[in-house]
């Protein structure tokens, strides 16, 4: 694991492997391969009572460090972390932020949570491309929109995106800052807002949004 991500945050995610591989056998190796066996996990825990409410805490902290870093290493960018791990966000390269906890306890509970930040958020001037990126994605099942592999294809199809959206913007083809990796959909520029267009996104996989 990279040596810049914070002790806390590695500690943490070494924790979920151990977890997930003393209940399915199996172990999760930072990739989106096995990330569904983290999904299987997190769906045992949604019959647990207010009894084993101190288990779920320790597990959506963990999971949530996992999957964050699942995501980090696939996207880049960085963790900002603080006193309490529940508000813990990861910070995309292209400016895309999210509370993994947050994710991983709407995994649990198969539902948003109002104590919790569940949502996927931009740089304001960002905000509407995501928002009309994720209005023309296709409707999902609830198992689907909060589990972890559909958050990480949401947050991979919006990444690009926003990629698009920036190269467009900087008039470089090739890509911004940190995010040469992604390729960039196609797409024009609109000359009634004055702002360069979304691609066509009407044919991307379906995936949950928020």
């Amino acid at each position: 694991m990279d040596s810049t991500v914070p002790a806390r945050v590695r500690e943490y995610a070494d924790q979920a492997v151990e977890y997930v591989r003393r209940a399915v056998g199996l172990k999760l190796e930072y990739d989106s391969d096995t990330l569904p066996l983290l999904d299987h996990y997190l769906r045992t825990l949604h019959e647990l009572g207010s009894e084993q409410a101190a288990t779920v805490q320790l597990v959506v902290a963990t999971a949530g460090a996992y999957f964050g870093e699942v995501v980090r290493q696939r996207l880049g960018g960085r963790w900002e972390t603080g006193e309490d791990d529940i508000e813990w966000r990861v910070v995309l390269p292209t400016g895309l932020n999210f509370a993994p906890a947050g994710f991983v306890a709407a995994a649990i509970a198969m539902a948003d949570l109002d104590d919790l930040d569940t949502e996927i958020d931009a740089p304001p001037r960002m905000r509407p491309y995501v928002q009309r990126a994720l209005e023309r994605m296709g409707e999902v099942s609830v198992e689907d929109y909060y589990s972890l592999c559909g958050r990480l294809d949401t947050l991979e199809h919006l990444h690009e995106v926003l990629v698009a959206v920036a190269a467009q913007m900087l008039g470089d083809p090739d890509g911004v800052d940190g995010a040469d990796e992604a390729e960039a959909p196609g797409g024009g520029f609109d000359p009634s807002s004055g702002q360069p267009d979304l691609p066509d996104l009407h044919d991307e996989p379906s995936g949950p949004v928020n």
